[in-house]
């Protein structure tokens, strides 16, 4: 197992953990200030400075991904929405080659309607299949032009709403189902946030193996927690047992970044420098 402790080589920053505080432009600054190697951007970040702007400023620091957030969200109420979501899905695998992600993460989606709090229907099955097709349909495109889709499979109280794949186990079903070959073409993003609980979830890492290991995505649960999606813990905060969990994926063959990925109102209201800071900090000492 590495050993983070002398240095953080192996630390990625998903930026939303300091989304409130700044731009992506000067986000990508402060981490190559700090000599954090690898950040892991959102869509909606990347807009807003502009995608050949973070592409070339992303070259100029020599800062890499872990990933790009995030594709996904194939259900919809008729066919008019699912076409659009492929199309925009599309739209993401082309984003992701623009700045050199080794993967594109899927957030499946679920339910049309609930994050709006108002679903449209409440068939499960239906999305289930949606999703399946979706994915099917993206990963032909994503392989020709050889970006690979990382699933992550989401905590089952976000079921309804963001995600209707919500163990390793099931995002590694649909995995063996559309790439049998084990290509390195699809595989999963394991987010600890959400899969710390599962109680197959040592076996599932070794089932994954490093072709289907694309991404691994560190912060704690707390406790109590406050917020159903806004109130992840900084690592060491919570009760997830961070370490161990990473010697299942190292043992597993994954041997990339250890991606802090903190969605919280607490750290989204301190200083960003101080973010970053404690983000190195703990990340030596207790990922």
């Amino acid at each position: 197992m590495r050993d983070f402790s002398k240095n953080h080589e192996w630390l990625s920053i998903n930026t939303a953990t300091v989304r409130r505080q700044w731009p992506l432009d000067r986000i990508i600054d402060e981490c190559a200030r700090r000599n954090i190697r690898a950040i892991s951007p959102w869509r909606d970040q990347v807009a807003a400075v502009g995608l050949d702007r973070i592409a070339a400023q992303l070259k100029a620091t020599g800062i890499g991904l872990s990933g790009y957030c995030r594709g996904g969200f194939f259900p919809a109420a008729d066919a008019a929405g699912l076409k659009a979501a492929l199309e925009d899905n599309r739209r993401a695998v082309d984003e992701a080659c623009t700045v050199n992600a080794p993967c594109l993460v899927l957030v499946v989606g679920s339910l049309p309607g609930a994050l709006e709090g108002k679903p449209l229907h409440h068939d499960m099955t239906r999305v289930r299949a949606e999703v399946r097709d979706g994915i099917a349909a993206t990963l032909e495109y994503a392989r020709s032009v050889g970006m690979p889709l990382a699933i992550e499979p989401l905590h089952p109280m976000q079921a309804a709403e963001r995600a209707c794949i919500n163990t390793l186990e099931q995002a590694l079903d649909v995995c063996d189902a559309l790439d049998p070959q084990h290509s390195g073409a699809l595989g999963v993003a394991v987010d600890m946030y959400h899969v710390w609980w599962d109680p197959k979830l040592e076996q599932q890492i070794a089932r994954a193996g490093k072709k289907r290991l694309l991404a691994f995505h560190v912060c704690d649960w707390l406790i109590p927690t406050r917020d159903l999606v806004n109130d992840r813990g900084m690592m060491g905060d919570g009760v997830i047992e961070l370490r161990k969990a990473r010697g299942w994926m190292e043992a597993a063959g994954f041997a990339g970044y250890a991606e802090v990925e903190i969605f919280s109102e607490y750290w989204w209201g301190q200083p960003g420098e101080v973010v970053l800071d404690t983000c190195v900090e703990k990340h030596r000492r207790v990922v």
